[in-house]
């Protein structure tokens, strides 16, 4: 592409040197023959110059999109392998408007910006090498205007670069509103609670800045650019002046004057375009520095440089001393305007951050094939101890351990094998039940679709539905009730078929029927597991082998049923206020 540029800079200045001849031998001496050869020439060059240039375009444009493309799948291969807290504590709109707003700005910067400042160097050193040659006087007084050209685009790129900044923050923001409003859960409570006129206006306001900058920013361009076409007409009238002078006293040829006239509009036109480029490659640094800002961001959840495959798994799984708190991921700066995980953080001799402990001095051990429940008041920390298995969220002291390894000494595949998690809140993909199905184990037969339908109770419901298991579901599975949607969730992960397996049982909002159906797909989808489960029913309260009994953070009891109750402590008065109006269902 180099290559190209430099053709293309010589080509450019051929023209000229072919009108310096025309005027100072062709005509006076009427030599037909060297007439029509400098008119072929003229006609020649540009088909030559407009072949090279289409290479070089094609070229650039390769390179360019290539390395855009391999930024852009680097920007998201780098998200996917964040942590579930960083997603937590990042909107969804900004990660959007960097992967998309900011990557198309950086690419700008590379096919166009980027291509543009080279050639047009080369140029510059070309016409200038040809002048010299020429006449080094009137190149001498047509470089004196180039200072005029530097201090202005210095001036001009600081101003829009900080308007480009603000630009992308307000767009961040629109993007935000977008994704927050448009999904479905979204859409609903805006429309349940009569807020449409108020996101209009929140989303209209951040439109109009993006509005008010541009305008701006299109002024401040205007009168750049008229100021540039100022410099450049003083310096080729000053050159024409004193080309006139030396030709009328006879130091100069007439078609060397001509022949500057053409190579000025050539070099002012790339000093022009460079001091533009200057002020197009400080704006587009901005796209770059939003783009390598979450390049730059460490992972959390690393893999060991030496990792332990633990497959086969038995299932065994041990907290020794856990202590976990929901702290920053330093990631402050990701999103100035916007930072909810504001707070102060453990200093380096290890004082505790003004959060509390999520999880505080937890140890525990779960055989392999248990069934253990996991109870506790709201906030308890019951979620979080089941996040803290499949290594969701690192310990920060102790180890949680699967077959006596240390999770964070697994290979991530093999605990993404051993690990099956059916969370609180179903999340399907706005694709068929088949497609939602396969997440799980994409190569899977329809034959074992079916079966881990069945196993969960829903394989009778997909096949009532007109287009079966090709039945799309919607955002967010939002075409199905919960229930239904629980017990695909449930299928996805009898399909992926885990040795450990934990449940957040989200049945409380289900109805009765429901309820029954998934408790029933449950037992069968235990049995020869081991089973964390966060327990809203007395049932599967009473089933389980062992009760662990969380209280702020804190594992306060353990044991059986029948044990806790005598005990008379937490468990006690949670079975008797949240547990005591269910109905145990007779053991046998």
């Amino acid at each position: 592409m180099l290559a190209t540029i430099l053709a293309v800079s010589v080509l450019s200045v051929i023209p000229p040197l072919l009108i310096r001849e025309l005027v100072d031998r062709a005509i006076p001496e009427a030599d037909i023959g060297q007439l029509t050869l400098l008119g072929v020439g003229m006609v020649a060059v540009p088909l030559v110059n407009v072949s090279v240039g289409t290479l070089q375009r094609w070229m650039s444009a390769k390179a360019g999109e290539g390395i855009i493309f391999d930024l852009r799948c680097s920007l998201y291969t780098h998200l996917q392998a964040m942590s579930l807290r960083f997603f937590t504590e990042t909107k969804t709109g900004e990660l959007i408007s960097r992967l998309n707003s900011d990557v198309v700005g950086a690419q700008t910067a590379i096919t166009g910006t980027f291509v543009t400042i080279i050639s047009n160097l080369v140029s510059v050193v070309v016409i200038l090498f040809v002048m010299v040659r020429a006449e080094w006087r009137l190149t001498l007084l047509a470089v004196a205007a180039l200072p005029l050209f530097v201090y202005p685009a210095r001036r001009v790129a600081q101003v829009l670069r900080g308007i480009t900044q603000r630009q992308m923050r307000h767009n961040a923001a629109m993007a935000a509103i977008l994704s927050e409003t448009f999904n479905v859960s979204g859409a609903l409570l805006v429309k349940l609670f009569g807020r449409r006129r108020e996101e209009a206006a929140r989303f209209s306001t951040e439109a109009g800045m993006v509005r008010d900058l541009g305008v701006r920013q299109a002024l401040i361009g205007r009168w750049f650019f008229a100021a540039l076409g100022l410099v450049g007409a003083m310096g080729t009238a000053a050159v024409f002046w004193v080309g006139g002078y030396l030709v009328i006293q006879g130091d100069l040829s007439l078609g060397t004057v001509v022949m500057f006239s053409s190579l000025l509009v050539q070099l002012y036109g790339p000093l022009s375009a460079m001091s533009n480029a200057r002020v197009e490659f400080a704006t587009s640094l901005v796209s770059f520095e939003r783009v390598f800002e979450i390049l730059d961001l460490p992972h959390e959840i690393v893999e060991h440089r030496d990792p332990t495959d633990i497959r086969p798994v038995r299932g065994e799984v041990e907290f020794d001393g856990v202590f976990f708190r929901y702290q920053a991921t330093g990631n402050a700066g990701l999103v100035p305007a916007n930072r909810p995980w504001d707070m102060q953080e453990a200093d380096s001799a290890g004082v505790q951050a003004t959060r509390p402990w999520a999880i505080e001095d937890v140890s525990f051990r779960i055989q392999p094939g248990e069934l253990t429940a996991v109870v506790g008041p709201s906030g308890a920390g019951k979620t979080t101890v089941t996040y803290l298995v499949p290594r969701l969220y690192d310990v920060d002291r102790g180890r949680v351990r699967i077959d006596g390894v240390d999770v964070r000494d697994a290979s991530l595949g093999s605990l993404e094998v051993a690990v099956g998690v059916v969370t609180q809140e179903t999340f399907l993909f706005h694709d068929t039940i088949a497609a939602n199905l396969r997440y799980a184990k994409p190569e899977a037969t329809q034959p074992e679709l079916e079966d881990a339908a069945r196993a969960a109770n829903i394989h009778d419901f997909v096949a009532s539905l007109a287009d079966g298991y090709e039945t799309v579901v919607g955002e967010r599975g939002y075409r199905l009730s919960g229930g239904e949607k629980q017990r695909i969730a449930l299928a996805r992960v009898i399909l992926k078929d885990p040795q450990i397996l934990i449940l957040d049982e989200a049945t409380a909002h289900l109805d009765s029927e429901s309820e029954a159906l998934i408790h029933e797909a449950l037992e069968r989808v235990m049995v020869g597991r081991t089973s964390l489960v966060i327990a809203h029913r007395l049932s599967t309260i009473q089933a389980a082998d062992r009760i662990l009994v969380l209280d702020e953070g804190r594992l306060v009891e353990e044991g059986s049923h029948g044990q806790l109750v005598a005990l008379g402590g937490l468990y006690a008065r949670l079975h008797h206020t949240q547990f005591g109006r269910q109905k145990a269902p007779a053991k046998g």
